[in-house]
């Protein structure tokens, strides 16, 4: 009969550093291929951590400060303000915009509308809904002012920020905070 040789068993720790270097390779390689994924799906942050927003068209494109301050006193420009809303701006004398941005969304059913310049009033076409310069009803159905926002101008930059204080047009707790 042959005599049987003993068959070597692995050093545990050799086999621990292997499984160990295995799992390494294996988590860094599925964390190098998730991390540009989870960055894809990622959407970019926007403002100052305050949730202020700089103002933008309705592509998305910045629109510089100097770019609204040139039109003339009373003018009233269009953003896509906080959460893309419509947003009026108002160009005030001195180079300055108005504190107060007006959202263009009609606190009856939500419309849009445009600013009447003849009629120095926000328009609704869907109900008949007229608001006054400041977003206060003229005219219902609509029966609360116009949400507000924070406007500020920095560096060319036009920043809308909600609006938080109180409501300067009634005194009381803006309906919408």
């Amino acid at each position: 009969m042959a005599e049987s040789l003993p068959i070597e068993q692995p050093d545990m720790s050799r086999r621990q550093l292997l499984n160990f270097l295995t799992g390494a390779t294996v988590a860094a390689a599925v964390g190098g291929a998730a991390y540009p994924v989870g960055k894809y799906f990622t959407p970019p942050a926007e403002g100052d951590g305050s949730g202020a927003l700089v103002a933008k068209d309705k592509l998305g494109n910045i629109i510089p400060a100097s770019q609204i301050l040139s039109q003339p006193v009373g003018t009233r420009a269009l953003i896509a303000g906080l959460a893309g809303e419509p947003t009026y701006l108002t160009v005030e004398p001195g180079q300055k915009l108005n504190e107060m941005g007006i959202v263009d969304n009609c606190t009856h059913l939500g419309c849009t509308f445009p600013w009447n310049d003849t009629a120095a009033e926000f328009q609704c076409p869907c109900h008949g809904s007229r608001y006054d310069g400041q977003g206060n009803v003229l005219r219902g159905p609509a029966n609360r002012p116009l949400k507000l926002v924070k406007v500020a101008v920095r560096d060319d930059l036009i920043w809308v920020a909600p609006w938080t204080a109180l409501d300067p047009r009634t005194g009381a707790t803006p309906w919408w905070a």
